[in-house]
């Protein structure tokens, strides 16, 4: 019956179109009754710091484009009140937006699975085996710069097929679109355009359209639609542009200047352990099977190429940078349709040993990202044997679990924000004012000014601790550009040492060590510091604007 053998044309496409939206409405309604009453997740310091970007909107921001901070307002002008009613935070209101975005991956998946395929069956196990995948999963609760960028990338799959086998002139023009809002939420959507082109020059039969008003008229509004980002730049100095640079191994003001003949190795390991394995070396042989030398049918060449040289490009790049492991994601789109197509062949194969050796291995990686995902939403079901595991990683360590329960970034800080509101009061009482409050880095201001109560404005001070900028020294006023506005004033300053807070502050108290645990285990580590009299610093001593 699976197999869709038994069944009649008509009715074995409706039972695989039927089997989809069952699973994209399933999983989608779990993922929103989660948010709403099961999470026990605090916002990561990236969704925190994107948060502070949605009050503060603007047409560009330091490291990234604009989209994530527009949805995440968005999501909470429209579902703050529901958030707030159903879990006393606007927690799930930030997140929404991820949800709504992994659910129109999920059809986009199956989409560009029908239209380059043709088969149903296909398309439903591709949806069915990312919606098991644990980085997939991931993108599609947490609010991410990821979470738009996967979703706008295959969409523009989707298009740019349709726009080159059917000749749509509209089609040409939605791809377009469709590439330039990806480019506002994650710059790395430049390389959809980058592999489209290649597709079409290394394929004789399609490589006319290179030279077309078509091709043209799609790039143009690509470009287009980075407009915001350019002028946002051009009136900031090129920050994003250096930040970018930096983080590329673009060698500058000593940076990036040796070659790291490991971070190949690193990167591949990398990549093999965030697809749990088996899907890693699922997509490496299905991109041997069907490359292009070989394959002949041309959809699947348009997979192959849309999916390899974004792969080689942070490859290569990682003989200069050690980036991050999330990166290449987009390679895994079009990838994951010849990844599934490879799969469905092995279990289907001829041969009885390769096709049981095949569905073992495909149920043990399902089973596996089963339980991952299952785990990753509570780990604390599971905390008895990741902390048996940190404790064999680091014994010396009391916070050793932090190195193999990435949860734990995204637990604490709702507490943390309370702790912090009983110092504001304290400080209130005694001096008549609300305190200042600050972080050393980028990471926590936003955390703290989300959590904390009323959802104050919270500094960086991380260029008086050597840190890197951040968008935190382009608003406008801040104690470190602005430092005589400041004079005299109280601050709460979390974490920091006692002696470099000193060099700017009269007088320094430690006001609360805070630990945070779950149980009896040790989670988070906080210092929350009471800093009078803010005397600034000389700006000769600030961290030197190279920074990026």
């Amino acid at each position: 019956m699976l197999d869709g053998t038994s069944l009649p044309a008509t009715e074995h496409k409706r039972f695989w179109r039927s089997m989809l939206a069952l699973l994209i409405v399933s999983v989608t309604v779990l993922r929103f009754i989660y948010l709403g009453w099961c999470s026990s997740l605090d916002l990561a310091p990236d969704e925190a710091h994107y948060w502070d970007w949605s009050r503060n909107l603007d047409w560009s921001y330091y490291s990234k484009g604009p989209l994530v901070a527009w949805i995440i307002r968005l999501g909470v002008e429209l579902f703050g009140p529901l958030s707030l009613a159903l879990t006393g935070a606007e927690t799930m209101a930030v997140r929404l937006p991820a949800v709504f975005c992994g659910g129109m991956l999920m059809l986009a998946l199956y989409v560009l699975t029908v239209q380059t395929l043709r088969s149903e069956r296909t398309a439903f196990f591709m949806v069915l085996f990312v919606s098991l995948c644990p980085i997939f999963n991931s993108v599609s609760m947490l609010i991410t710069i990821d979470s738009p960028f996967v979703c706008l990338w295959t969409w523009a799959l989707v298009a740019g097929h349709r726009a080159i086998f059917r000749g749509e002139r509209w089609a040409w023009c939605l791809t377009g679109l469709l590439v330039g809002l990806g480019i506002l939420a994650k710059y790395t959507t430049a390389l959809w355009l980058f592999s489209f082109g290649l597709f079409l020059l290394f394929t004789p039969a399609y490589r006319p359209l290179l030279f077309q008003s078509r091709f043209w008229l799609m790039t143009s509004i690509a470009f287009a639609s980075c407009l915001p980002i350019l002028w946002w730049n051009a009136t900031h100095d090129w920050v994003t542009f250096r930040h970018v640079a930096g983080q590329a191994g673009v060698p500058t003001a000593g940076r990036n200047v040796g070659i790291r003949w490991l971070g190949p190795l690193e990167y591949i390991g990398g990549q093999f352990a965030i697809l749990i394995g088996y899907w890693f070396v699922a997509w490496a042989c299905a991109m041997f099977t069907f490359r292009p030398t070989r394959e002949t049918d041309p959809s699947k060449n348009y997979l192959w190429w849309m999916s390899l040289p974004t792969f080689t490009v942070f490859l290569i790049s990682s003989f200069k940078a050690g980036g991050q492991v999330n990166w290449p994601v987009a390679a895994y789109l079009s990838g994951s349709v010849l990844m599934t197509a490879w799969i469905l062949q092995a279990v289907d194969s001829a041969s009885i040993s390769y096709r049981r050796l095949a569905r073992v291995g495909l149920s043990m990686a399902c089973t596996l990202c089963l339980l991952l995902t299952v785990a990753m939403h509570e780990t604390r079901n599971v905390r008895p044997l990741l902390r048996e595991v940190a404790v064999r990683l680091q014994a010396d360590d009391p916070y050793s679990l932090r190195r193999v329960d990435p949860t734990c970034r995204l637990r604490g800080w709702s507490t943390l924000g309370q702790e912090i509101d009983i110092v504001r009061q304290q400080i209130e009482r005694e001096e008549g004012r609300d305190p200042i409050l600050a972080g050393p880095g980028w990471n926590m201001p936003g955390e703290i000014g989300f959590y904390c109560k009323g959802h104050p404005q919270v500094f960086c001070f991380g260029a008086f601790f050597g840190g890197r900028h951040s968008q935190y020294d382009i608003w406008r006023p801040n104690p470190v550009a602005d430092q005589n506005l400041y004079i005299g004033r109280t601050f709460v300053v979390v974490n920091g040492s006692e002696a470099s807070l000193r060099s700017f502050f009269g007088d320094v108290v430690l006001a609360k060590d805070f630990i945070y645990r779950e149980g009896n285990v040790p989670i988070a580590n906080w210092t929350i510091w009471i800093c009078r009299n803010y005397r600034g610093l000389e700006t000769s001593n600030v961290s030197p604007r190279e920074n990026y």
